[in-house]
């Protein structure tokens, strides 16, 4: 199962990153349709925080884990990209329960 953790930000509201670990196990390796989903997702958000927008935040990129915090400062440049991703994971949960798990922990 892939466990999502969105952090939230010391007022206990503000998202301020996200944490993804795990595999579905939904389909073959390589055909997995809700890995591929979940990995195109969280790339191309850490790759906008970094890259584009160019925020101060620390990211980790294991195998099979991703991990990116943002600055309390900057959080408002990445409210918006971390809510569409919010919105983007708990949507592939309600369609997918078996396969991927998203909640919250407070940083």
């Amino acid at each position: 199962m892939i466990d999502c953790r969105f952090l939230l930000g010391k007022d206990g509201a503000s998202l301020v990153g996200f944490q993804v670990s795990g595999h579905a196990d939904f389909g073959d390796v390589g055909k997995d349709v809700v890995c591929a989903a979940v990995s195109s997702a969280v790339y191309l958000v850490a790759n906008t925080i970094t890259d584009v927008l160019h925020a101060e935040a620390s990211a980790v990129d294991e195998e099979g884990y991703l991990c990116v915090q943002v600055a309390e400062r900057d959080a408002h440049l990445c409210r918006t990209i971390l809510e569409g991703l919010k919105l983007h994971l708990f949507g592939l949960e309600e369609q997918y329960p078996q396969a991927i798990h998203v909640s919250y922990e407070e940083v």
